[in-house]
């Protein structure tokens, strides 16, 4: 099926961090900045205010590697499944959607949104450190002291399973989870690989 560019020549698309799942962007593309994606494997669009081609990242250094893409029923919107380098938006924030215009009372956040912003505030202290971040003093305490809080928050939750509390188990699990996530960080393991990992062993 070919795609359906509109009336200017343009076509929506959606972009998603690969591994996180999280919508970072959206922008335009025509059929040039499209093949150029495609000849590359990073995102080039449209500019509708300039008039003009743009290559993600090219000042910022913020490029995005091309995992996938795909094209809606209608095939006139684009999904760009991407692994980001740096920061997607402008602003500083990872993903452009960082503002919440309502949510309905008594939602629970997508686990996965969860875990993209824990994940990115994560690498976001391993690279800068800031003093007074605890996550930073883990980094800075290197891999034995880590490995070390790993194996302490696995027993924590073991024992809070043994128990009727169940309030405890969800904050040891949470304590696991997050630990977990600053060891992967530390040996330079992307959710993605551990994704990847879990999906060979479907059956």
């Amino acid at each position: 099926m070919e795609l359906k560019f509109d009336e200017k020549g343009l076509i929506p698309a959606v972009v998603q961090d690969i591994d996180t799942k999280e919508v970072l962007m959206v922008a335009y593309m025509n059929e040039e900045s499209l093949k150029k994606s495609l000849e590359t494997g990073q995102t080039w669009f449209y500019s509708r205010s300039r008039n003009a081609l743009w290559h993600k990242g090219e000042t910022s250094g913020n490029t995005q590697e091309i995992v996938e893409i795909r094209y809606d029923c209608d095939a006139d919107c684009l999904l760009i499944k991407v692994r980001q380098k740096g920061v997607a938006c402008h602003t500083g924030n990872y993903s452009c959607f960082y503002r919440t215009l309502w949510q309905g009372k008594g939602e629970r956040e997508d686990l996965n949104e969860v875990l993209a912003k824990l994940w990115q505030i994560i690498l976001d202290r391993k690279q800068k450190l800031p003093e007074g971040s605890y996550t930073a003093k883990l980094f800075q305490k290197g891999i034995d002291k880590i490995a070390q809080k790993v194996g302490e928050e696995a027993v924590e939750t073991v024992i809070a399973s043994k128990n009727d509390d169940k309030g405890e188990l969800i904050y040891e699990a949470a304590d696991l989870v997050y630990h977990l996530l600053v060891l992967l960080a530390a040996k330079d393991v992307a959710l993605g690989d551990i994704a990847e990992e879990l999906k060979k062993r479907f059956k």
